[in-house]
């Protein structure tokens, strides 16, 4: 696993942030947050930022975008019932597909990091490049690069 680049661990490099609550039942045999409750927490701060892009009225009929991959990176342990911060953001950007770059922080530290591809399908489930008007809507939230 490569080392995130240091813009990425902190909190305000990130356009977007959520607050969750941890779980009882997200911790592991020691007393940590699981490799499960991990995706989770990003799953829940990926959707939010998502519902704040309000790109489902950039979108046309039958079209629709998909997760392709998600790779996430534990730098520290978490712990119950500690709260958790997703901070998100756009990172690349490419011809249909782009990438939702995330961090999780408790007490203003980073535990982890995620990557999201996600590709945009037309009308048939093949990849269809973004409209200028989408790429425009995700140019507003990158992720700040010191």
């Amino acid at each position: 696993m490569a080392k995130p680049a240091p813009h990425r661990l902190q909190p305000a490099n990130y356009p977007f942030s959520a607050i969750t609550q941890t779980r009882f039942g997200d911790m592991d045999f020691l007393g940590h947050l699981n490799n499960v409750a991990y995706a989770a927490l990003f799953e829940n701060g990926r959707v939010r930022f998502n519902r704040s892009l309000d790109e489902r009225s950039l979108r046309g009929k039958g079209e629709r975008w998909l997760v392709a991959a998600v790779e996430i990176n534990y730098l520290r342990e978490g712990h119950f019932p500690d709260d958790v911060e997703i901070g998100s953001g756009i990172g690349r950007i490419g011809t249909s597909s782009w990438v939702i770059e995330q961090a999780a922080f408790q007490g203003g530290v980073c535990i982890a990091t995620c990557d999201t591809v996600l590709v945009y399908q037309g009308v048939g489930g093949s990849a269809k490049p973004l409209a200028e008007s989408y790429r425009a809507e995700l140019e507003k939230f990158r992720t700040i690069a010191q």
